[in-house]
């Protein structure tokens, strides 16, 4: 049987380290047709990588690129460098085995990231039939340019990926078979999706380049499954993410996983990522905090009605404020996201956000703002900045430097009412300030150790937040 190396190049760790979910997938698909061994490079970040590929001897090697950059005008961070110097650059000294590259991050740039890093393969979009077809054309010899999904040094490439379109039928990821997931129990999280695809319009957003526009639904038994499974085998200290870009997306979804996790009368500890509010409900966080869901992050990025029909989000404000009441009904914890910057932003229309923020978000509740949109290829906001000349067709994308700022809210300027915004509100960060002091770190945890605290580590930061504002710590 022939060995293929599957390698984890992500070594970001704030807010807390994120498990490969993505090439455990690849790795269970996989299972019983190749032997698969997967490098984790989170945590030792390329050092072992030589001895594994000599112990290992594989006859393939795969490198999974979850981002490209820190999507943060101030942290212009280029990941893609460190993923060579860390990874691809020092495998190719032991090894002239077949490269193929994937991930989130590689399928945004398929064609430059394969040409910086110099592999021989790459897949854009969904891994699993397309690396199992491409792994078959090369031990047959044939050119794998042609097939879907699929890029070579040679700049073939499909015009439209190609997709497992009963997501259900897959099986799911057992992510603490395939690699020691200790290291994650105390911060980080066991990653669950429960779709691929996402129908929204967001002008700016990559999900559905890299995932498609047609949503693909998990059933909420095998969902379930998976959590009840990983339950039993790693105790119940773990948290379980719902890492969708929106969880209550298409409407209906997430409430039939509730109700299913409730009849099992599972004791999971849960959260999740993107809340859109064109479809919250009061039944909806009734279920979600009745299944075991102890915080959620609310995604709206603005609270303007011109930005919101701006930058095409599909809800209203009264959802934004219908969803703000409930989640103080239900005592939810929660963060929001607002991004500044988009088209048509000013003056007048960040403070109408800061007006939502002040009259309507719980004060306990944090708040991230961020200024600049990251321009990504395929998106309608590429377009858009093409079209007003804020771009060029030539522009190398690639690079962590391309953020669009509308002539109403220049970059400094913005950057300066931000800051000035979260000065004035001990529960607003500046998009950039993602890891707090060491120092109120470390006395969070001694204190959540000492008062037995299971409230979010942001809730406990956020009280230590305004304790050293009074006493003039910060």
């Amino acid at each position: 049987m022939k060995k293929l190396l599957l390698v984890n190049t992500n070594t970001e760790k704030f807010p807390y380290p994120i498990p490969p979910l993505g090439i455990c997938l690849i790795a269970s698909f996989l299972k019983g047709r190749y032997d698969v061994s997967i490098y984790n490079g989170m945590f030792d970040e390329g050092l072992s990588l030589e001895s594994v590929i000599r112990s290992f001897n594989p006859d393939f090697i795969g490198f999974s690129i979850r981002n490209v950059d820190e999507v943060v005008p101030e942290k212009a961070r280029f990941f893609i460098e460190g993923v060579y110097r860390n990874f691809i650059g020092p495998a190719r000294k032991y090894t002239n085995v077949p490269f193929i590259l994937g991930g989130s991050g590689y399928t945004i740039f398929p064609k430059e990231i394969l040409e910086y890093t110099g592999a021989d393969y790459g897949i854009a979009g969904e891994g699993e039939e397309a690396l199992l077809s491409l792994l078959g054309a090369i031990e047959r010899g044939e050119d794998a340019g042609s097939l879907c999904n699929v890029f070579t040094r040679r700049g073939h490439g499909p015009g439209v990926p190609g997709v497992l379109n009963d997501y259900s039928l897959r099986p799911y990821s057992t992510i603490d078979k395939n690699l020691d997931f200790t290291p994650y129990t105390e911060r980080g999280v066991y990653s669950i999706q429960t779709k691929k695809g996402c129908a929204l319009q967001c002008i700016y957003c990559s999900y559905p380049v890299i995932e498609g526009r047609k949503y693909r639904l998990r059933t909420p038994s095998s969902i379930a499954d998976e959590i009840e499974q990983a339950s039993a085998r790693l105790g119940s200290g773990v948290t379980f993410e719902f890492v969708d870009s929106t969880f209550n997306e298409p409407k209906g979804h997430a409430e039939e996983i509730c109700r299913e996790l409730i009849r099992r009368k599972m004791k999971a500890r849960m959260r999740t990522m993107g809340i859109n509010p064109r479809n919250t409900s009061r039944e909806l966080f009734h279920l979600m905090k009745e299944a075991g869901f102890t915080q959620i992050d609310v995604t709206p990025d603005s609270a303007s009605p011109s930005m919101i029909k701006n930058l095409r989000k599909g809800f209203t404000m009264d959802d934004i404020k219908r969803t703000a009441g409930l989640i103080r009904e239900f005592d939810l914890p929660s963060m929001w996201f607002f991004l500044y910057g988009g088209p048509g932003e000013n003056r007048g229309t960040f403070n109408e956000t800061l007006d939502f923020i002040d009259n309507y978000i719980n004060p306990d509740d944090l708040v991230y703002m961020s200024g600049g949109l990251r321009i990504y290829p395929g998106t309608p906001l590429f377009d858009i900045a093409l079209k007003e000349g804020y771009i060029s067709s030539s522009v190398n994308l690639l690079q962590p430097s391309v953020f669009y700022f509308s002539k109403g809210s220049p970059r400094e300027e913005l950057k300066e009412w931000i800051t000035l915004a979260c000065i004035e509100r001990m529960n607003c960060l500046p998009g950039y300030e993602t890891t707090p002091p060491p120092g109120m770190l470390a006395e969070a945890s001694v204190l959540r150790q000492k008062q037995s605290l299971d409230e979010p580590m942001f809730r406990t930061l956020l009280r230590l937040r305004r304790e050293w504002k009074a006493a003039g710590k910060l």
